[in-house]
This record gives C-alpha cells, structure tokens and sequence, in this order.
C-alpha cells in the first residue's frame, strides 16, 4: 500500500471516528463537572418529607465503668445499651428520624465526649438512658432528670454526684458548678432548657400512660455533665432502680426493654408533634 493511501485511509478513519463522538456527546446533552449527589428526600404520595431530625442516644457508662450493680449482679451498662439499640431500631425504622448511639458496644466514652458527639452531629434532641441505684433497696420506678445549677432535691444531688464521679480523670469537678451556671444562661437565650424541661415532661407523661412505674416527683433537676450543650434539648432518663429485685428483674427481661423502648419512641414523637403545632400556632 502506498504512503498516499494509508494516509487516505487514517483521515477518514478519523473523520468517522468524530462524527461518532460527536452524535453522542449531542445526544448526551452537554458535559458538566461531576458533583456527589445529595441525598434524595424520601418521599410518600409524591410528597417529599421534612429532613429527619437526628436523635443522640446516650447509653450511660461502658468498659471499665458498669454503672450500678443490681442485687443479682447486673450490670447498668449492659441493660442500657440493649434498650438504646432497640430503640434506635424503632425511631429509624419510620424514616422520621436519624439516630446517633454516643457507643455503640461496651465502651467507655467519657461525658465530654459524648456531649461533643451531640454537638458534632448537630443534634436535634439527646436522651441519655441509665438504671438507678438506691440504698433503699424497696425504692423503684424511673424517673427524669433535665439540667439545673441546684438540684431540686437531694436524691437528685447525690445521683448526679455519682453519674458524674464516673468521669473524675476528665472532668474536673472544680470548675463543674460554673459551666452548669454558663450553660443554663445560654440555654436560656436560646430556649433549650425550656425545651429539655417539656421533652422530660413528655417522657414522664408517656411512661404514665404506658404503665411504666414512675417515682413520686418523676421529673427532678440536677447538675449532670453529660446534659451541658446549649444547643440541645436534652434529659436523662433513669429506667429503674437495679437495687431493686423487681426492678432489676424487669429491667433483664426483653420483652420490658421493648416496652420501655416503645415509651420512650412514643415520647420522642408526642414531643417533637408538640413543638411543630407550637410553630404553626
């Protein structure tokens, strides 16, 4: 073959070539820049539904701290993060809400850092979940605790006393009275702690409606560390009392655990329906 025709011959190869990519790239539309895409809205009769709001699960203590121990044995840690995944598995699995667990397993997370964990993901609610401890050993119920410079009562004192001991190599207790008083001051400007105050009522309420036994003066207020983000609505639920052997019992027994679970799903959603008739009023 002479050069003239190999030369011929790759012209028009090339000619067909561009007109191919061309009739493509036309039938394409034009190129743009790539660009992850955003996660589509869910949507439900054509309709697309509010962003999900994310809900912190604070499964308390883990690792080297169990929490309470029950007459029996049983171990603080263990009961509440098995309550935490059941409820996580019944808020997600309407699409209402995204659920963050503070741990996941048996770990040991100090209490700044699972107020950090709240605050990184931007949380729109945290519930910090725990089984009590009492030197009565007939004292029983749950009860619910929101974030306050005095305690309203003594029980409550000493039960923050004890939830925050729990953290003594990173928390430095000296300075705790005074970032519970700057944090109340910011949750009052921004109306958090009223906020955290009707979610706490919200969840006695429930319980009550449930048959969850309640202590007399369900709603306490104390100094928790582990509730001082100004940010979000929050409040620590105590389940029962492992000290007790019927409390302790019913808090080992799956078929409780998905009770109270259940509450507290009903809890979360009785409040944030309250706060959105609140808006449109």
């Amino acid at each position: 073959m002479t050069d003239v025709r190999r030369r011929d011959l790759i012209a028009a190869s090339l000619a067909a070539a561009t007109v191919i990519i061309g009739a493509n790239s036309a039938l394409a539309g034009p190129r743009k820049s790539w660009k992850k895409p955003a996660a589509p809205a869910i949507r439900r009769h054509g309709k697309a539904t509010p962003k999900p709001k994310i809900i912190v699960l604070d499964a308390g203590h883990g690792g080297k701290d169990p929490g309470a121990l029950g007459v029996h044995g049983t171990q603080e840690k263990r009961v509440v993060i098995k309550v935490a995944h059941y409820l996580q598995g019944q808020l997600q699995a309407g699409g209402r809400y995204r659920v963050v667990l503070t741990r996941t397993g048996d770990t040991f997370i100090p209490l700044r850092e699972r107020v950090a964990r709240a605050e990184e993901v931007k949380a729109d609610l945290f519930l910090s979940i725990h089984a009590d401890s009492h030197p009565d050993s007939s004292v029983r119920g749950a009860s619910v605790y929101t974030l306050s410079e005095e305690a309203s009562d003594r029980e409550a004192e000493a039960l923050a006393a004890r939830e925050n001991a729990c953290d003594l190599a990173t928390l430095n207790l000296s300075r705790h009275t005074d970032r519970v008083a700057q944090t109340l001051v910011a949750m009052s400007q921004r109306g958090t702690v009223n906020d955290s105050r009707r979610f706490a009522e919200t969840i006695v309420d429930t319980f009550g409606k449930n048959g969850v036994r309640l202590l007399r003066h369900s709603h306490r207020e104390a100094g928790f560390a582990v509730l001082t983000s100004p940010d979000i609505p929050a409040a620590l639920v105590e389940l029962g009392f492992l000290s007790n052997r019927y409390d302790e019992k019913l808090l080992t027994v799956a078929r409780h655990q998905a009770a109270l679970g259940r509450a507290l799903q009903a809890s979360v959603d009785a409040y944030f329906a309250a706060a959105s008739a609140t808006r449109k009023a």
